[in-house]
């Protein structure tokens, strides 16, 4: 059958393209990703199939072409969760088009102008603008918008849907303009042909001599800056690190004869290419200089510790969450370090602490940090992890920290042992995306410092409290005791309020015939739904024969209650739900004598009121 092969054909597209990188987005080839996979799921529920099916296919997938493909083999973990995701989110987005879909036709039939007798004398014609809005806001595929329509002799206006389609590529053309700067990227295509690549030295040193071959002021090559002056120098071998891979470039200082200044950036505009972002502050710094560069060392080794805890800390997610878990993004800056990983749900606290202490754990072993130079194929068949997406040279460099906890395909600079690193400390974990989830931490001297703040805190805590640090527990759970009991002191001191004093509840009541039964029913100010509940529970027993109905406010939204006696007869749910659609409720329910409800629109609890009596007349 045709959805057969159009599962198994984009099955084998979603398999290569999440195991080269990429994820199901809302732009770019994630965009392209996700029609695939869409497609092919739509597929599967033309068949039938009533629950995720693709995910279940990438083990028979990895076989059939796993030998030929060993990237799929790496990337099984991560196909299968993004496949089991995004199909479950699918499921969801069939069910909001269906019904968005079912409500546009429902407009259309009560607004025969939207719909016309088409050239080829069909009876219908459905919006192209429409179809667009289903498929680009809410996902919904036209061929399934088709498919439907069809069936009611409905045709999707194609050209309007291709009008629409075209705005919107028009819009992101739009959008795309001046994003980058073609003079300037061509002068470094230019100089990079002219000087070659500039040689990195940064691995072994962080002070070395260079010669000045180039020079760039205001996008425009230079021969010479002054003093004051900013732009962008070109070396002939350097020992700063150009940002990149997440890891921030390094700054530092230049010193000639004659002049000096500062680097405050170094950056890669192209390959193998140093461009470090300086000011000169005496003298003048021209082409054909030979200048000293020196990194600034400290800033150096606390981005260091950061980007060497990043491996640890990758390896620790993999082992404790699962090999689904890759990084997708990551930034390495000298304060902190920030790591994006694939993932379908939020990380618990307890997984999080058992990640940091594994992390510290290895870097208190304070063994060796080993990098070799290998082949890409010699670093996978050593067990080296590489970045799905990323490209890699004929040579790369493999690091090796924790004995063989962490192996990895990295070019950045890293401590020499694990110990440098000094102590780990996660702040933060989030979601940035579907399936993406992202860690925020710190090394060093900014982990210490975390600490020492959050010390601080304790003890200003437990100076307020007057008690010793150890005893903060026991005193906030006396004080959140204490609170609950004043709470449900409040409570009671409401709800007598609302009868009007602890004796007159019964008397308060507003009591009339309605039909064959009585009606007695109140309105009162601020008062939770579960003292509403109480009230309407006491009075059904004082009330046996009438049908009470309470209504309150509290905190801005409307409470209803519907009671009925034992001597009475009416469906409470029916009643309460009338009462909640007059404050802008749906539904509501509970048992044949009491349920209960609610909505947004406070302001109008005496039409709930009305609503229950007009429900209960014949």
């Amino acid at each position: 059958r045709i959805s057969h092969r159009v599962i198994a054909d984009h099955l084998r597209a979603s398999g290569f393209l999440i195991a080269d990188g990429v994820l199901p987005g809302n732009e770019g080839r994630g965009y392209v990703l996700r029609r695939i996979m869409r497609r092919a799921m739509r597929h599967a529920h033309i068949l039938g199939a009533k629950d995720p099916l693709m995910y279940r296919l990438v083990p028979t997938l990895v076989q059939q072409m796993g030998q030929a493909y060993p990237e799929l083999v790496r990337a099984q973990a991560i196909m299968t969760e993004t496949l089991k995701l995004e199909e479950e989110r699918f499921r969801q987005t069939l069910e909001r088009g269906l019904k968005l879909l079912e409500e546009e036709r429902g407009k259309l039939a009560d607004s025969t102008h939207n719909l016309y007798s088409p050239p080829e004398g069909r009876s219908k014609f459905f919006p192209g603008d429409v179809a667009f809005k289903l498929y680009d806001t809410y996902g919904f595929p036209l061929d399934l918008t088709q498919d439907i329509l069809r069936a009611d002799a409905i045709t999707v206006d194609l050209a309007g849907f291709e009008s629409a389609m075209e705005a919107q590529r028009q819009r992101a053309r739009e959008a795309h303009k001046g994003s980058g700067d073609s003079a300037t990227n061509a002068l470094w295509f230019t100089l990079k042909d002219k000087l070659g690549a500039t040689e990195f030295l940064g691995y072994r040193m962080t002070e070395a001599q260079a010669i000045v071959t180039a020079l760039v002021k205001e996008g425009k090559e230079v021969a010479s800056l002054n003093a004051g002056e900013s732009g962008y120098l070109l070396v002939n071998q350097t020992p700063f690190y150009a940002e990149s891979g997440g890891q921030v470039g390094d700054s530092g200082r230049f010193t000639g004869k004659g002049t000096n200044g500062c680097i405050t950036d170094t950056t890669r505009p192209l390959e193998a290419m140093h461009l470090h972002r300086v000011t000169v502050e005496t003298g003048t710094l021209a082409v054909g200089d030979t200048i000293t560069l020196t990194v600034d060392a400290a800033r150096r080794d606390r981005i260091r510790a950061n980007h060497s805890a990043t491996h640890l800390l990758h390896a620790a997610l993999r082992r404790k969450l699962g090999e689904h878990v890759t990084q997708k993004g990551s930034l390495v800056a000298e304060d902190r370090l920030r790591f994006d990983i694939t993932h379908p749900r939020q990380i618990t606290r307890e997984e999080l602490d058992s990640i940091e202490q594994e992390v510290n754990q290895l870097i208190w072993e304070n063994s060796e940090v080993s990098t070799k130079l290998m082949t890409p194929k010699e670093a996978m068949e050593a067990g080296a992890m590489a970045l799905f997406g990323e490209k890699y040279g004929e040579e790369v460099r493999v690091l090796t920290m924790g004995g063989n906890y962490s192996t990895e395909l990295c070019g950045g600079t890293h401590v020499a042992r694990t110990g440098d690193i000094g102590l780990f400390r996660i702040l933060t974990e989030s979601s940035v995306a579907a399936g993406i989830r992202r860690i925020e931490a710190v090394t060093q001297a900014g982990a210490f410092a975390h600490l020492a703040e959050q010390e601080k805190r304790l003890q200003q805590l437990a100076g307020e409290l007057k008690v010793k640090p150890e005893d903060l527990n026991e005193k906030i759970s006396a004080l959140m005791d204490e609170k609950k009991k004043l709470e449900k002191q409040l409570q009671e001191a409401k709800k007598q309020a609302a009868l009007g004093g602890s004796g007159g509840g019964a008397a308060e009541l507003t009591i009339e015939p309605v039909g064959a039964v009585k009606f007695a029913h109140k309105i009162f100010g601020e008062l939770d739904a579960k003292s509403l509940r109480e009230l309407a529970n006491s009075l059904q027993q004082k009330h046996a024969d009438c049908v009470i109905a309470l209504a309150s406010s509290y905190e801005g939204k409307a409470n209803i209650i519907v009671a009925v006696g034992k001597n009475a007869k009416a469906d409470a749910p029916a009643l309460v739900r009338a009462a909640a659609a007059a404050v802008g409720g749906q539904g509501g329910g509970g048992k044949p004598d009491f349920a209960q409800a609610g909505g947004p629109e406070a302001g109008r609890l005496a039409d709930a009121i009305a609503a229950v009596n007009g429900a209960l007349r014949p």
